[in-house]
């Protein structure tokens, strides 16, 4: 994975109210895919990750400061980076942000979306693998 690992999603109606804004949770499912993905641009994957190392990534704390809405048929652009590592665990940040409407730079819809993981390991030893530091 590059330093900071970009992915690209569209808002879709299932992800939406009724009056077309991007219901609070669904912002989550879109830095999780972006995640997979950064894992994907290094060869691996959640499972390669339990079959090979015998580990799980786990969400253990997960914080989302939301400064604007998304809407129905946006582009959205998620930009995550690993901000540390320890033996167990890492603290990957990730921003969420509409690049360009009609010509014009929007904007972040949430910065400071700081999640924590842990590596559990399921039976075999392991280490923890460095992501994009």
């Amino acid at each position: 994975m590059h330093k900071n690992f970009t992915h690209n999603v569209k808002v879709y109606y299932e992800d939406t109210d009724a009056g077309g804004v991007v219901y609070y949770a669904n912002y989550l499912k879109y830095l999780e895919r972006a995640r997979t993905e950064a894992l994907s641009t290094i060869g691996l994957s959640n499972i390669k990750i339990k079959n090979d190392f015998g580990a799980l990534i786990i969400v253990k704390s997960c914080n989302i400061e939301y400064k604007k809405s998304a809407y129905l048929e946006d582009d959205l652009q998620i930009k995550s980076f690993v901000d540390s590592t320890s033996k167990t665990s890492f603290l990957m940040n990730q921003l969420i942000f509409k690049p360009v409407v009609n010509s014009q730079r929007v904007g972040y819809i949430s910065t400071n979306s700081a999640i924590e993981f842990v590596l559990t390991f399921t039976g075999k030893f392991g280490a923890l693998i460095i992501i994009g530091t």
